[in-house]
């Protein structure tokens, strides 16, 4: 695993690679290599017994020229500066490869939420939006649930923000609860946006058969991608959670699997049943399938375990799953990925409809979620599939090509060295 404290160097690399492929002015690189503003915090909450405890917390806005910035807050005990900055850079380009009229942000705060009872857990998520009052807001930086944080989390986040600005602003946050002004369709969003774009490029991967599906990371995006592909008659054939794997070459019994999780099992709990065989969580890489789909955390292949994938398309549900060393590894070995900042859009996509409908006070029926969905992701897959072809270039750095020309014309039209000299 690489360590995270040079994540954010890595990152940068992809945005080399796709400015090697466009005539852009240099003011556009500087702009950015760098992050806007990014905000570090103590939050201390009353706990339970009487006592006060502090927490470390960040938001980062990367980059606004395209609008207010989006992104997540995630919980999580081994969060860094290093890690939110490198998030909300990808929800720069995220945002910029759909064509949403957005930024990239992303925020954290350094706690393992499962240590917190539910009133400390609300103290802390409202004591984040005290905290960063002055820098979110719906037309300057909109935040999002991410990791270890959800709907309700978000709704307490909401409700603050109102009880500070003293009215009601639902379109502060999205990934609400719907009856707070969430919006229908946003629970699978994050996978439903990778299923229709698998599904609409499966003819030009060579996927338009019967697909058999390795799922790695088996929480919210796992358990939905998982359902809807298996919906369509393929085959789930691995699952991995943090405690474990189980592999079946037949597919997994998933109904079996989501009953195990909701109990709060890990999903070696059906091991043994028909000839379910465990693995360990790191060898699900090495499962022989057509289809990888890594819905965990960062990282999860990189240089040591890249020449162990066997699936012949990969789809990044998780946010940088996929190390650049791994990335040359297996573009070399044929293997195709379908990149982050397009694969798993769906989530921020359906955050954008939330918030259009807060702002118009008007809800969409969840069909007409669905819909909108399926046709930006169809279309902005096209072409950055189109962009691959012509150019001859992987699909991450089409997409990064996709998203950096938008970005550019945003930025030059405020003005360039050229223009200012000239």
């Amino acid at each position: 695993m690489l360590e995270r404290d040079n994540i954010l160097d890595l990152a940068l690399t992809r945005l080399d690679e796709a400015a090697r492929h466009l005539q852009i002015d240099g003011d556009v690189l500087e702009r950015l290599k760098y992050p806007r503003e990014t905000t570090k915090v103590r939050l201390t909450i009353r706990m339970d017994d009487g006592s006060r405890k502090s927490f470390l917390a960040w938001r980062c806005r990367y980059d606004d020229t395209r609008g207010p910035t989006k992104g997540g807050i995630r919980f999580h005990p081994e969060a860094t500066v290093e890690e939110v900055e490198t998030l909300a850079f990808w929800m720069t380009f995220k945002c910029a490869v759909m064509d949403l009229p957005y930024g990239g942000g992303k925020g954290a705060v350094r706690v393992d939420p499962r240590s917190l009872s539910k009133a400390e857990l609300e103290r802390l998520s409202r004591a984040y939006v005290q905290a960063f009052s002055r820098i979110i807001g719906p037309d300057r930086d909109i935040p999002a649930p991410d990791v270890y944080t959800n709907a309700m989390i978000m709704g307490w986040m909401a409700d603050e923000y109102s009880t500070i600005v003293g009215q009601s602003v639902p379109a502060v946050i999205t990934g609400k609860p719907i009856a707070l002004g969430g919006s229908l369709g946003r629970e699978d969003a994050t996978a439903r946006g990778g299923y229709y774009l698998v599904s609409r490029l499966a003819r030009d991967l060579g996927l338009d058969g019967r697909m058999r599906v390795a799922v790695q990371g088996f929480g919210n995006a796992g358990q939905f991608i998982a359902k809807l592909l298996a919906a369509d008659g393929h085959r789930i054939v691995a699952v991995s959670d943090s405690r474990g794997a189980v592999y079946h070459p037949e597919g997994l019994d998933l109904d079996a699997l989501l009953r195990a999780k909701d109990t709060g099992q890990p999903v070696t709990a059906i091991a043994g049943q028909g000839g379910v065989k465990p693995l360990a969580p790191e060898d699900l890489v090495a499962v022989d399938c057509d289809l990888l789909v890594p819905a965990a955390l960062e990282n999860m292949v990189h240089e040591g375990n890249a020449e162990r994938v066997r699936a012949r398309v990969v789809l990044e549900l998780a946010n940088g799953p996929v190390t650049p060393e791994a990335d040359r590894i297996l573009e070399a070995r044929k293997v195709v990925i379908l990149p982050d900042i397009l694969a798993n859009a769906g989530g921020v996509t359906v955050s954008y409809f939330e918030w259009v409908q807060n702002r118009q006070g008007f809800y969409w029926p969840v069909e007409e979620v669905h819909q909108r969905l399926k046709a930006l992701m169809e279309r902005e897959g096209s072409k950055v599939w189109a962009i691959a072809r012509e150019r001859q270039v992987s699909p991450r750095t089409a997409a990064y090509i996709h998203a950096l020309s938008r970005l550019a014309g945003a930025i030059e039209a405020h003005g360039t060295q050229q223009f200012f000299t000239s």
